[in-house]
C-alpha cells in the first residue's frame, strides 16, 4: 500500500480539494485527512475568464499561480496533520480544465507538474486526460474506478452521483462491470446565476431555487438538446450548458428553472442505465444544495437518494481521494479509463511522473 495525496480544482471553481489516501490503486485501506484551500475570488474571476478557451500566452501566468495553490494546498494539509512530505510516494495533481473537446481530442487542465514536484520535492502525477483523449475516448469521468473501489461490499446495482459544476454518474453492476457518464449541467449554470444577480458564489442551501418556480418550458427546451438522446459514454464542457437558459426570468425562478435542469438531466439519464439501480449515492458539492436534492428524492423515487456521508464517505473531498487513487494507477501502469467509461478502445492507461 502507498500513501497518496490526491488534488483537484473542480468545474465549481470554488478553490483547491486535498487529500489523502492508502491504497493499492485496486483496493483502498484507509482515508486520510483532507482540506479546502479556497481560492480569493479575484482568481475565481481570472479562472473564470479563460473557460472555454485553449491555451495561450494569457493562460501561462494563470498557471504558474495555479499551480502555486495547489502547493499551499499540500502545505497546509501536511503541516495541519503533522505529517512529512518524504513519508508521500505520490501526489496526484488533476489541474483545472478550461477546455474540453473530446470530438476534436483536445482537452485542457492547466497546472505544471513538472514545476509542483520540484517545489514539493516529491513524485507527481499529473495530465490525466490526454491519452485517453488522444486515443478517441472522452477523457472524463475518470473517477469511476475509484467509485467501484469505493463501493466495494455495498449492494448493487448501484448509482454514484457526483454533482460539481458538470453532473456525472457511475453505475456499478456485477463486480466489474461499469458505465459512467456526464448526466449533463450541475452547479455551474446555477452558480454563474446566483453571482450575476446576487454577487453570492453559489446558491446557499438551495435557498433561492426553493422560492421559484420552475419555467417549464425551458427547462424542456434544454433537456431537448442532442447530448441527452446521445449514447454514452458521453461528457461535457462546463460551458456547454449556461446561465442564458434563463435569460429574462425573475431571480427565484431564474434558479428554480437551473436547478430543475440538473434534476431532470439525471432523471433521463436512468434511460441509459442497464438496468435500474437499488440506490442512488449522491456526492459532490450539489448534494449541499436542499433544493436540488430533495427534488432528486422526489423525481428517482421509489429508489432511495443517499448523502454520501451517510455511508461515512468524505463527500467533499472524493474527488481529491479519486485522484490520490489515480496516481497510484498511474505509478503502477494500472489503466485510468475503460471503454465503459470514456469510450477508449481498450482499458486505458495514462497520466505523467513528473520527479523533483
Amino acid at each position: 500500500m502507498l500513501t497518496a495525496i490526491g488534488l483537484m480544482s473542480g468545474t465549481s471553481l470554488d478553490g483547491v480539494d486535498a487529500a489523502v489516501l492508502r491504497t493499492d490503486g485496486e483496493t483502498i485501506e484507509s482515508f486520510g485527512p483532507a482540506i479546502t484551500l479556497p481560492y480569493p475570488v479575484q482568481f475565481r474571476e481570472k479562472l473564470r475568464a479563460v473557460l472555454g478557451f485553449n491555451r495561450s500566452p494569457a493562460t501561462q501566468a494563470l498557471e504558474t499561480e495555479l499551480t502555486e495553490f495547489h502547493r499551499l494546498a499540500v502545505k497546509n494539509l501536511i503541516e495541519k496533520n503533522g505529517l512529512s512530505i518524504s513519508n508521500i510516494n505520490v501526489i496526484g495533481f488533476h489541474g483545472q480544465t478550461i477546455f474540453h473537446q473530446p470530438q476534436k481530442r483536445v482537452t485542457v487542465q492547466l497546472g505544471d507538474g513538472n514545476s509542483l514536484a520540484g517545489r514539493l520535492g516529491a513524485a507527481v502525477a499529473w495530465d490525466f486526460r490526454s491519452a485517453d483523449v488522444a486515443a478517441g475516448g472522452q477523457g472524463a469521468p475518470l473517477v469511476p474506478l475509484f467509485h467501484a473501489a469505493l463501493t466495494r461490499g455495498l449492494e448493487l446495482p448501484l448509482a454514484v452521483l457526483n454533482i460539481g459544476g458538470v453532473a456525472n454518474v457511475t453505475f456499478i453492476g456485477a463486480p466489474g462491470e461499469i458505465l459512467a457518464f456526464d448526466t449533463g449541467p450541475g452547479n455551474a449554470p446555477l452558480d454563474d446565476w446566483v453571482l450575476a444577480h446576487t454577487g453570492r458564489p453559489f446558491d446557499r442551501d438551495g435557498a433561492l431555487a426553493a422560492a421559484g418556480e420552475p419555467n417549464q418550458a425551458r427547462v424542456r427546451q434544454a433537456l431537448a438538446g442532442d447530448f441527452f438522446s446521445k449514447q454514452p459514454p458521453k461528457s461535457l464542457d462546463r460551458k456547454e450548458f449556461s446561465s442564458e437558459l434563463a435569460k429574462g426570468l425573475s431571480q427565484q425562478d431564474g434558479a428554480a428553472t437551473l436547478a430543475e435542469i440538473t434534476v431532470q438531466a439525471v432523471a433521463a439519464a436512468r434511460a441509459h442505465l442497464p438496468r435500474q439501480p437499488r440506490s442512488w449515492i449522491l456526492c459532490g458539492g450539489g448534494r449541499r444544495n436542499k433544493h436540488i436534492a430533495d427534488r432528486l428524492k422526489a423525481v428517482l423515487a421509489p429508489v432511495p437518494v443517499i448523502d454520501s456521508g451517510e455511508l461515512g464517505w468524505n463527500g467533499d473531498a472524493l474527488e481529491a481521494q479519486a485522484f490520490a487513487f489515480l496516481a497510484v494507477r498511474v505509478l503502477r501502469g494500472l489503466p485510468l479509463s475503460l471503454p465503459t467509461t470514456t469510450g477508449v478502445p481498450y482499458p486505458m492507461p495514462g497520466g505523467k511522473i513528473a520527479r523533483p
